[in-house]
């Protein structure tokens, strides 16, 4: 999709939809076709958000969407109103669409550039369909698939209009970054392998400049003493890959910032096998990893001035012959031996060594993503994904950035009492207590015991990373954590 600013007024431009926002006890926007004045006078247009009307005026549809009440509309509400015009516009077989922004000459010029980054990010992402496996993409004579343009419309006077092209071009790469992030997601197990994500990485390595990667296959592993990770790795026949990415921007600044993401592309459970019901849904195990992947590969196409590693652990959890079994005692990187009780608790294992890595390369601020535990859905749902840290300043970095992007975190907390629930009978660790207490919590304290002294924050996205069921990510692989890692980076870069 192509994207782009531009100051003439939306009639001016040659897309096929205008979209027009109305705000409670507000007249039509400047620049509105009388028709939709009408339709406000009417009735059949409303303010309320996330309401639509349709008219056509000089040879344009002319796409009326509530936004409610000015004081209200926030960057979230303004991907949601993004998403349900194009939702609008695909019945409508749009091929060229464009917002007229709905800020103000003399709006503040943060907000108005995070609104219009809402507009191209809540486009962008419900414009999203996952059709690599169809034998016959959808489209074609029901109309076009996807936009073929984006178009968002600023004052010529107003606060970003000097910014207008780089802020929309911002907005594209970061929501172009979570569709490659859901596509990742979305590809089955027998499609992408941890061999197939090592090498989607290496490709990006290749494509981008000043972005290294590195990829160490099950004897690199073994070679690094990453126990609890080969662990995990020896049941299945694919092999596994420790992928480690590195970038440095032009005049980085800040600490160099270490994301680690755990990439079991398809969880069985192991020998403690899940039941059948919706295993199927497993492959998106792997989300953790390809958020990590997809935002760093935007952080080098930014260019932001940072310096970032980021390492991912990819493997499958199978039952066989060879499989780690429960019971068993495995070490980990930096020596300590854990109790593995519970094969489909394999998240922490690859995790553990993982973040040993992330710590023996000099990251000096960690930030961890894994679909880690069923317990975050019980506690929070969907709407945020669960925040443990060790660190009161890179919590308030994440919890910033995440309500800066939607991507909304919840704080839960660290204390030595459940650091007792993870001590081990027969080894330092165990990974699965049998208590089932806080087991959010105590997934973060396993962990904890990997990054010693480093500042350190782990996010359990299970509840978050598929079937988010937001306006703008419905059903499927949302990519969550792409924009708040961005966000994040770019915090550290101000």
């Amino acid at each position: 999709m192509q994207v782009s600013a531009t100051t003439p007024t939306a009639g001016d431009t040659d897309a096929d939809t205008i979209v027009f926002g109305l705000f409670d006890g507000e007249q039509a926007p400047t620049h509105a076709p009388a028709e939709l004045g009408k339709l406000l006078e009417s009735g059949e247009a409303r303010s309320s958000l996330k309401a639509l009307a349709l008219t056509h005026a000089e040879g344009k549809r002319c796409l009326a969407v509530g936004l409610g009440p000015r004081k209200d509309f926030t960057p979230e509400r303004a991907r949601v109103v993004a998403a349900v015009a194009r939702e609008r516009a695909r019945e409508l077989a749009t091929r060229r669409l464009c917002w007229h922004a709905p800020i103000k000459p003399d709006d503040d010029q943060r907000r108005a550039a995070e609104i219009m980054e809402a507009l191209v990010e809540g486009t962008i992402l419900a414009d999203y369909r996952f059709e690599k496996h169809k034998s016959k993409p959808t489209g074609g004579d029901d109309g076009p698939m996807h936009l073929e343009q984006l178009l968002i419309a600023v004052p010529a006077e107003g606060p970003v209009s000097g910014e207008a092209e780089a802020t929309v071009a911002r907005a594209r790469t970061v929501a172009e970054a979570v569709n490659r992030a859901r596509d990742l997601q979305n590809r089955p197990g027998n499609d992408l392998t941890p061999t197939a994500l090592a090498e989607y990485a290496l490709a990006l390595g290749e494509e981008i400049e000043a972005l290294q990667v590195e990829v160490e296959g099950r004897t690199g592993i073994e070679g690094l003493d990453m126990g609890a990770f080969a662990a995990v790795a020896q049941g299945s026949e694919q092999e596994p890959a420790l992928i480690v990415l590195k970038y440095e921007g032009p005049d980085a600044k800040g600490p160099l910032l270490g994301f680690v993401g755990k990439a079991v592309t398809f969880d069985s459970g192991g020998i403690s096998l899940k039941p059948g019901a919706k295993m199927a849904e497993m492959k998106f195990d792997m989300s953790g990893g390809a958020a990590v992947i997809e935002a760093v590969a935007a952080i080098a196409r930014l260019q932001l001035p940072v310096k970032l590693l980021a390492v991912v652990g990819a493997t499958e959890n199978l039952p066989s012959g060879r499989s780690v079994k429960p019971g068993d005692i495995v070490k980990a990187a930096n020596g300590k031996t854990i109790e593995v009780n519970n094969t489909d608790a394999e998240g922490r294992l690859v995790l553990a060594d993982c973040l040993c890595h992330a710590v023996s390369l000099g990251a000096e601020r960690i930030v961890d993503l894994a679909t880690l535990t069923g317990a975050v859905i019980v506690a929070l749902g969907s709407t945020y994904a669960g925040l443990m840290s060790n660190n009161e300043e890179l919590s308030e970095h994440i919890t910033e950035a995440g309500a800066r992007t939607g991507e909304i975190v919840w704080r839960l907390p660290l204390h030595e009492e459940y650091d007792e629930l993870v001590a081990g009978k027969y080894g330092d660790l165990d990974n699965a207590p049998e208590a089932r207490k806080a087991g959010t919590i105590v997934g973060a304290s396993f962990l904890a015991n990997f990054v010693g002294k480093v500042p350190w924050a782990h996010l359990d996205i299970a509840g978050s990373a598929w079937d988010l069921d937001r306006a703008y990510v419905g059903k499927g692989a949302s990519g969550y954590g792409v924009r708040l890692l961005v966000e994040l980076a770019r915090s550290y870069s101000a």
